[in-house]
């Protein structure tokens, strides 16, 4: 099957931003653009190689190669990705629907047109996949919402949005890892920790690991 070729643009002097989809989220992209980014650290003065959700930085020396040069490398990259799918690991997520730590939830349920029991049931029910890692350390990008359960991100970010919150943000869900900003709608909280910068492996989840939401309680 042919693959369509990704946009590829300047992000600065020292990184190309590669952009896979160019419009609706897919799987199929993303695993891509996880073999690319590990290909890529191989083409000589990259520096680092970032996947987002169905793109990808990739930071180089512009005094050891030309953008030029990297931008051909990772047009060839694309078209011969060996695009399998990633063996994460696979992570259960308990999760305290709505009550202080979910403070949205009642908002979220009402914007999708169901009771709460119903978006928590559709929310829980899904397969997440870590897309990406990133915004702020152990921040995961999960795709796999479902599309009705979608809801656009706040116009006025929230100050402070606690860590373990769970979180809804246009048709993404994620888990914030540490107490931050953020303009994304806070449906529960959980306890797991998700970021830990004493541990030996301070981050937890890793692009292609699989999530499950599992129901601890429900606070309308």
């Amino acid at each position: 099957m042919a693959v369509a070729a990704p946009r590829i643009s300047l992000a600065g002097s020292g990184a190309l931003l590669l952009d896979g989809a160019q419009g609706a989220f897919s799987d199929a992209v993303q695993h891509r653009v996880w073999a690319v980014a590990k290909a890529a650290l191989g083409i000589e003065g990259v520096r680092e190689a970032v996947p987002g959700m169905n793109n990808l930085l990739v930071l180089f020396d512009p005094l050891a190669v030309a953008a030029a040069d990297i931008r051909l490398r990772l047009g060839s990259l694309w078209t011969k990705a060996d695009a399998t799918e990633v063996a994460g690991r696979q992570h259960d997520i308990p999760v305290a629907y709505g009550g202080a730590g979910g403070e949205d939830l009642a908002a979220w349920a009402a914007h999708c047109g169901m009771t709460v029991e119903e978006a928590v049931r559709r929310h829980s029910a899904a397969a997440y996949t870590v897309a990406a890692v990133g915004a702020m350390p152990g921040f995961p990008y999960l795709s796999g919402l479902d599309p009705k359960l979608a809801w656009a991100r706040r116009s006025t970010p929230r100050l402070k949005v606690v860590e373990g919150a769970v979180i809804i943000g246009g048709a993404q869900a994620g888990i914030m890892p540490m107490t931050a900003p953020s303009g994304w709608h806070i449906i529960g909280h959980t306890e797991v920790k998700l970021f830990d910068p004493g541990s030996e492996t301070p981050v937890l989840l890793r692009p292609g690991d699989t999530i499950r939401f599992d129901v601890a309680s429900i606070e309308a």
